[in-house]
């Protein structure tokens, strides 16, 4: 754990939702909104308070945010930030959170992947942060419309956006040249992304055209949704599942035919491996975000990104935002600083040094036009496409305390089915029919 103390001058990767029918003055459009950015914290107060704050990173990730509370601290003397990872992964944070809320041992601050939202607004423990970013000066119509419905229970908001994302294609330049094909369009439908996977698909050398997780994760989950979307169904109807609908049905059959019969889609069974891979030029194309860009950049590798294929033009994407939760002690101080230190670190000049320190998006469509931001680009050549591809993101993840079980019956749907274990329909509807009682409870 670290503590900070000190003065010293001023890193993540994601994770990863709420459907939320706002009200205006909070959900606008994808970008709108009047430019103000994020303040700096208010005046000392007294007395002094301590604050935990659980970033849920490790590493040089972990350390830059032990670097900020300490400048912070140096702003604010009487604030004193203890920082910790929280958990030994960032896929255990949950568990850790759960059972300390539980036990009365949770942080006042907590990163959080946007799927647990719904989760922890349950538990009583949020803060509502709706005044605070009622604000003009906080910049919340600014940042994109995933990322504010993601950190909202109904009308009440219980968090602020951590990191902004979405899932686009990113492509290996280098084998594409080899084989003498033509980059990805933006314009691409499924069919012409099957086509270019099959010609780039060499099981002599062990090279696949594309990727996929089979894991049953939310990483397997998540990634069906842009298809199901695409082909104007939905993930849900009300707290029935309506994934298994004839749209669901041929979403997941689009990923099938890739991966059964035309055997040009690696399977991933961690998780873990299609990003080497696709480092290593295993793996031609991957759907992925902005995450990867980091360790793109730190393989070398020359890269293209395009937005996702399309279905009868539509190109819908996913934005799985991840949010810092606040957590009320009842403590008003305890509150108020926390609320005080979350306002300066997503701010625009704090959150423009984190994102481009580890290749995320900026929280705000308008820091794009800044000569930040442009420097950001040139260092992460797919930021651009990146930011662009928000347009996209037109839906949300569903917030109700069932997602996560759903998710968990979908995953193994979509891994049974690309694996060739089951059909399409047959897989889904099981999903379905085992997703029912954790939805009709939440």
């Amino acid at each position: 754990m670290g503590t900070a103390t000190g003065a010293r001058s001023a890193w993540f990767r994601p994770g990863r939702l709420l459907a939320a029918t706002a009200g205006a003055v909070l959900l606008l459009t994808a970008c709108s909104g009047g430019r103000d950015g994020g303040r700096a914290a208010a005046g000392d107060r007294e007395p002094d308070v301590t604050i935990t704050w659980w970033t849920g990173q490790v590493g040089e990730a972990e350390q830059l945010a032990e670097e900020l509370a300490t400048e912070y601290h140096a702003l604010h003397p009487h604030v004193t930030i203890r920082t910790s990872a929280g958990a030994s992964t960032t896929d255990d944070l949950l568990t850790k959170l759960t059972s300390g809320l539980i036990s009365g041992t949770y942080p006042d601050i907590s990163y959080a992947y946007g799927s647990w939202a719904g989760e922890l607004a349950a538990s009583g423990r949020t803060q509502d942060l709706t005044d605070i970013v009622r604000d003009p000066a906080f910049g919340w119509s600014e940042m994109p419309f995933a990322a504010r419905a993601t950190a909202m229970d109904g009308d009440r908001v219980i968090g602020v956006p951590a990191l902004i994302d979405d899932v686009a294609l990113i492509y290996n330049k280098g084998l594409f040249d080899e084989a003498g094909v033509a980059y990805p369009r933006n314009d691409w439908s499924w069919d012409d992304f099957r086509r270019t996977a099959r010609r780039l698909t060499d099981p002599g050398r062990s090279v696949y055209g594309t990727a996929y997780s089979v894991s049953g994760s939310e990483d397997t989950t998540w990634h069906l949704w842009p298809l199901l979307w695409q082909r104007g169904g939905k993930i849900l109807d009300g707290k029935r599942p309506a994934f298994n609908s004839d749209a669901g049905v041929a979403a997941l059959e689009t990923l099938r035919v890739m991966a059964v019969d035309d055997k040009s889609m690696y399977l991933d069974q961690t998780d873990e491996r299609y990003g080497p891979l696709f480092h290593s030029g295993r793996i031609a194309m991957m759907m992925s975000g902005p995450w990867a860009m980091l360790e793109l950049k730190q393989a070398g590798l020359d890269y293209g990104v395009t937005a996702l294929p399309g279905f009868n033009g539509d190109h819908q994407t996913i934005s799985g935002p991840d949010l810092w939760v606040l957590f009320d002690h009842a403590a008003a101080d305890r509150a108020a600083a926390s609320r005080e230190f979350v306002r300066w670190l997503t701010s625009e000049p704090v959150d423009a040094r984190w994102s481009r320190k580890l290749g995320n998006l900026p929280l705000r469509c308008p820091e794009e036009n800044t000569a930040e931001f442009a420097a950001y680009a040139r260092e992460y050549p797919g930021a651009r496409a990146f930011a662009e591809n928000l347009a996209n993101a037109k839906q949300v993840r569903p917030s109700l305390t069932g997602y996560a079980e759903m998710s968990r019956h979908v995953g193994d749907a979509v891994a049974r089915v690309l694996q060739g274990a089951a059909g399409p329909r047959e897989a889904l509807d099981e999903a379905a029919a085992r997703s029912v009682p954790a939805l009709e409870d939440s």
